[in-house]
């Protein structure tokens, strides 16, 4: 398997893994959690997890400047992206926040080209504008606060540079590496705002199966799968595959949940799957 195709596939398996993230995200509500004891306890047993593996394989936690910025993208990078993005719900409806969220495709495709210098082609171009009109029908916008707009394109703007910042860190460390120094940044922050919130664990059996299933499938599996594809076929790339996720996150709302998807929202879909399929054509013929 050549090495642009490996990172197609990788991408895709994290959008998949990260469009389970909102659905076990309800069964945890569900069983009385809160967001920042969720986020306590997700980040902190996927950085013990991916420890042992660190442990298994031999491989040291990276140091000097390279830990810095790991843990820049963990503590400010993930906690601030999620902050914004759970602040944003409050002032505006989740379609919006979620729409705006997935304008990060469009902000990586022109901080890539203003600071990496990475040219921008014509199938690029249209496979952007695809995937950007796929995910606005997807989610099904609606309206919100001036507040609310702001912190959710603030939090694409963070998950932006979060995405630029690692494709020059996955030069210098593995994704196994990268992502433990990430997640255990994240939990002694999201630790500290738990703290302050008050914790609220599981009151219910299916809350804990829920977590266990969000560190394994929404967590571990989609990060590294997601900064291993980064590494292979770069930001842009990455970033307007991985708007694969909403699919994923409807079908199986309609499958766990009972969501019926409105014939606009399947119309996204079929746009998103369009700009996927155009993406990989497009970077297959460049081998």
């Amino acid at each position: 398997m050549n090495r642009r195709l490996a990172g197609i596939i990788l991408i895709i398996v994290s959008a998949a893994g990260f469009g389970t993230l909102g659905i076990l995200g309800r069964y945890a509500y569900a069983a009385g959690m809160n967001t920042f004891t969720m986020m306590f306890v997700r980040f902190c047993l996927s950085a013990l997890v991916l420890a042992v593996l660190l442990a298994v394989r031999r491989e040291t936690v990276p140091r000097g400047p390279v830990l810095f910025q790991l843990v820049g993208m963990g503590a400010i990078g993930y906690v601030g992206q999620a902050f914004a993005y759970l602040t944003a719900l409050r002032y505006a409806s989740a379609g919006l926040v979620a729409l705006l969220l997935y304008l990060y495709p469009l902000f990586v495709t022109v901080l890539s080209a203003l600071f990496l210098h990475e040219r921008v082609r014509g199938p690029k171009v249209l496979a952007l504008g695809l995937a950007l009109l796929g995910t606005a029908l997807t989610v099904g916008p609606e309206g919100g606060q001036m507040l609310g707009i702001l912190l959710a394109m603030a939090s694409a703007a963070i998950y932006s540079v979060y995405i630029l910042v690692g494709t020059q860190v996955m030069k210098q460390v593995s994704a196994l590496q990268s992502s433990t120094v990430i997640f255990a940044s994240a939990g002694v922050v999201s630790g500290l705002l738990m703290a302050v919130n008050g914790p609220q664990f599981p009151t219910a059996a299916s809350g804990w199966i829920a977590m266990v299933l969000m560190i394994v499938l929404a967590t571990v599996v989609p990060v590294v799968t997601f900064l291993a594809g980064l590494e292979r076929i770069g930001p842009t790339n990455a970033s307007m595959l991985s708007t694969l996720e909403p699919v994923v996150t409807v079908l199986l709302a309609l499958w766990l949940l009972g969501e019926a998807p409105k014939p606009i929202t399947l119309l996204g879909g079929a746009f998103i799957l369009a700009a996927v399929l155009l993406l990989t054509r497009s970077e297959l013929g460049r081998e």
